[in-house]
């Protein structure tokens, strides 16, 4: 984050890895013993690797081949703040490609703008309606409907081939993931801070579509 932030200064818009090491060290030698150099420079490398890996550092025009001029990309360009980078850490943390077709872009659009808890409403409320879809029960919602879709006697959704504990833990799953995580939400304000905890309902969520979809 400091490197980028750095390199958002160049005044030509453009660096050479290289060159930028040796900048470093005339600009910010005095603050690190010349005994330490050669451990900045192998930390100053790896954050660029890291950079480029990213794909917030790329080839500057007419420098690809030989040549080592590198520009910021223009999401890197785009952080204003350590904040915005922090946002971009987190959004990494859920891969968009794993979701489910119902969820992957609204919610992961969500989840980037850090409204985690509109992410975790919106992934819930695809389950809600995927189930509603396949079972064809258009008269309840939430709680309500899982329990009807997923009776394990004689729910739309529910797999006969198991044995009736089996049935009833997987209408419980359901029921249990709209009463904790969609029904709150839709009745009042739940405040949702942290990545982490968002990331693992929503991929509960994109579990449970997975099973809708098989039992569709």
């Amino acid at each position: 984050m400091k490197i980028l932030f750095l390199l958002q200064r160049t005044p030509q818009g453009k660096f050479s890895p290289h060159n930028l090491e040796n900048e470093i060290y005339n600009a910010f030698g005095d603050t690190y013993p010349t005994n330490t150099w050669e451990a900045v420079g192998q930390a100053i490398r790896e954050a660029l690797s890291w950079l480029i890996a990213q794909g917030l550092i790329v080839p500057a025009k007419d420098c690809l081949g030989s040549n080592t001029w590198m520009c910021l990309s223009r999401r890197a360009s785009s952080f204003s703040s350590e904040a915005d980078f922090d946002a971009f850490q987190q959004a990494r943390r859920l891969d968009r490609d794993n979701l489910h077709e119902k969820i992957a872009v609204p919610v992961w659009q969500a989840f980037v703008r850090g409204e985690y808890d509109v992410a975790v409403f919106q992934a819930m409320k695809a389950v809600e309606v995927a189930v509603r879809e396949a079972s064809g029960i258009t008269d309840a919602l939430g709680v309500k409907l899982m329990r009807q879709a997923f009776h394990p006697k004689d729910g739309p959704l529910t797999d006969l081939t198991v044995e009736d504990g089996e049935r009833e833990a997987r209408m419980n799953l359901f029921v249990g993931a709209m009463g904790s995580y969609k029904n709150p939400q839709s009745h009042r304000d739940v405040n949702l801070s942290e990545p982490q905890e968002a990331i693992e309902i929503i991929m509960l969520a994109n579990h449970l579509l997975r099973i809708v979809d098989r039992h569709r």
